[in-house]
């Protein structure tokens, strides 16, 4: 059968075999899911009779359904000279009511073979081109990203000089040392396209000193003292020696940026074999499209998924720990990160194991934040918990965390901590706008 008749027929039959789905726990637990939309698509003001929609109509279901039959419209009397045709015309909607029935029957039972568990978003993988900054690491060239800082002020700066937006997060001011790595940052002295106008930011560390880098950095600021002559400092050795001399001023900043390297002396970001993207791209193989050092651009795919209160969400992965998930997605290993499994830098991101399946990670329904740009608890680092459902032949859509809680409390899904190779799991995923 043609696919799209298949499809055109499904639609009209959902409503036939979705009324039978309810028991008294799923009630239950879409009523509270119902708390987590903030819409008037609940309830009775949808003017559909379904499920649990009719409890505030007069009289319940059965006045309902009375009610719809009295809308029916009077047929006017038919002529007897008539009745032979009408006869003939009611036969042959008779056939093409039995093909209509065999197709519904042929569709179900295509459906609940190979569509009924199938949940696949609109525009799911797309590119997202982010400006590359230049900076240096031991007198060779690195190129960077910045996506978030822990500082308005900053934020503010280097979405204006950058022309792209760096998100607020201020729960990054609470990252521990050791998952922090240096970066020098130069207030004056020779003009350059650093941060603050001036050279290129220093770094104490790449992705190939495993047991040190990450890509939040702490930051010192670099003054020129009166009377030294300013020249381009590319390495921490060169800055020390200049600080040594007097020339220069070194003051540590309380702020942490979010700044994943994408080349480095010794390597750069996997680049994805495939560049297509559709809707049922592969999670894993790589997370960079293109990086054009010329233009100055790096090409992510972003990947779609909801924000605790059930808005659309697009992010992208630079690093994740330990080694085996990172090597998975294509993205840079980071160790360091590691520290922030019970730190509130990090926050909870509910991936899915089972039930739908859908262009999750796992191949199953996307994830859910409980975090997301302009929220107070909004951070990129993501502490990693993996949901399950007890049947998943009883797999729903959930899109808030206040659905998670419901279907919890109902026992419908087990909620544990993510730990691949028996290791505290943390991911790098900065939530960004991929159409700015």
């Amino acid at each position: 059968m043609n696919k799209s008749l298949r499809y055109i027929a499904l639609l009209a039959i959902l409503p036939l075999f979705t009324t039978g789905l309810g028991t008294d726990y799923f009630t239950n637990a879409d009523a509270l899911k119902s708390k987590g939309t903030a819409t008037s698509q609940y309830g009775s003001s949808t003017g559909i009779c379904g499920l649990d929609l009719c409890s505030n109509y007069p009289g319940g279901r059965s006045a309902w359904e009375s009610d719809q039959g009295s809308k029916t419209t009077p047929v006017a009397p038919v002529e007897e000279k008539h009745m032979e045709k009408e006869t003939m015309e009611e036969k042959h909607m008779e056939k093409e009511t039995m093909e209509e029935k065999h197709m519904e029957k042929e569709t179900m039972e295509e459906t609940e073979a190979d569509m009924g568990s199938v949940l696949r978003l609109s525009r799911t993988n797309v590119p997202a081109t982010i400006p590359l900054h230049h900076g240096y690491y031991n007198g060779e060239n690195v190129y960077f990203i910045i996506t978030d800082s822990s500082d308005p002020t900053h934020a503010e700066i280097i979405t204006k000089n950058q022309g792209w937006k760096v998100e607020l997060a201020p729960l990054l001011k609470n990252t521990p040392e050791e998952a922090l790595s240096k970066t020098y940052m130069f207030t004056n002295g020779i003009e350059g396209k650093g941060v603050h106008g001036f050279q290129s930011e220093v770094f104490t560390s790449t992705p190939a000193q495993t047991d040190v880098y990450s890509a939040l950095t702490s930051h010192v600021h670099v003054t020129w003292n009166d009377g030294a002559t300013p020249r381009v400092l590319d390495s921490d050795a060169m800055i020390m020696k200049a600080a040594d001399n007097d020339e220069i001023t070194l003051t540590p900043l309380n702020v942490v940026l979010n700044m994943p390297q994408i080349v480095w002396p010794e390597g750069q970001m996997m680049v994805k074999e495939d560049k297509t993207l559709t809707d049922e791209t592969p999670y894993g193989g790589g997370q960079v499209l293109d990086i054009d050092t010329e233009d100055m651009t790096v090409t992510f795919i972003s990947h779609r998924g909801w924000g605790p209160d059930g808005r659309t969400i697009y992010y992208i992965v630079t690093d994740a720990t330990p080694s085996g998930p990172a090597k998975m997605m294509g993205v840079v290993s980071t160790p360091t990160s590691a520290s922030l499994i019970a730190n509130s830098a990090a926050v909870d991101l509910y991936q899915f194991k089972n039930g739908l399946t859908g262009t999750g990670p796992l191949g199953f329904q996307p994830g859910i934040a409980a975090g997301a740009p302009g929220d107070a608890n909004y951070s990129p680092m993501w502490r990693i918990f993996m949901i399950g459902w007890e049947d998943d032949k009883n797999a729903q859509i959930l899109e808030t965390i206040d659905d998670i809680n419901a279907y919890k409390e109902f026992g419908l899904i087990n909620i544990g901590i993510a730990r691949p190779m028996d290791s505290d799991h943390i991911v790098n995923c900065p939530f960004i706008d991929p159409f700015q």
